[in-house]
């Protein structure tokens, strides 16, 4: 079941691993004006991950250009923009809203995530998303096309069943909503 990701530690390390490796590539690309990059991570206060890695995930992986101070932000597998419940936890849990409503207010109160707050990501992904730039970018490479309405669960199945490397993929396709020029920051939390 998808909901089993959510406690799943190995899989939480290996969003750490890949927010990693987004790092050194952003790091490696050095800044526009030609100036270095050091570290300046954002602190994070996760929600929707164990409290065994909480630690690993209270920093958003961030630096800043040595010459210009302009702030560049890496894209994150963990984080969907600036939202303090992690990605995961957004995409698995909206698209438990299209199920039963009594399986939605158990994980809700499981997670610790107000009905409310559900809908209103919900509400993001089947007004706000669609309108994104990067689902404006890649939807046409989707053959029969996603059902926006059905956002996200039409998404997970696209990528396969609810198992640790198709929502890996799927994590790494959102990613460039997470950074300029496809991050949605006005979106809501």
């Amino acid at each position: 079941m998808c909901h089993a990701l959510l406690q799943d530690i190995k899989f939480f390390q290996l969003l750490v691993r890949i927010d990693e490796e987004f790092a050194q590539q952003t790091r490696a690309g050095g800044c526009a004006c030609g100036g270095s990059l050091h570290r300046a991570n954002y602190p994070r206060k996760p929600r929707g991950c164990p409290a065994e890695i909480r630690t690993d995930f209270e920093q958003r992986l961030s630096f800043c250009c040595n010459t210009c101070r302009k702030r560049t932000t890496c894209m994150s597998v963990r984080f969907l923009g600036r939202r303090v419940y992690l990605g995961l936890a957004m995409v698995l849990m909206s698209a438990r809203l299209t199920q039963s409503t009594a399986i939605t207010t158990r994980l809700s109160q499981t997670m610790g995530v107000s009905l409310r707050t559900l809908q209103r990501w919900r509400q993001w992904w089947q007004v706000q998303f669609p309108l994104s730039g990067l689902w404006q970018a890649m939807r046409a490479r989707f053959m029969p096309p996603v059902q926006t309405g059905l956002l996200p669960s039409s998404l997970i199945q696209r990528f396969g069943h609810c198992a640790a490397q198709p929502m890996t993929r799927l994590l790494v396709f959102l990613s460039p909503i997470t950074t300029p020029p496809f991050c949605t920051q006005r979106a809501g939390r």
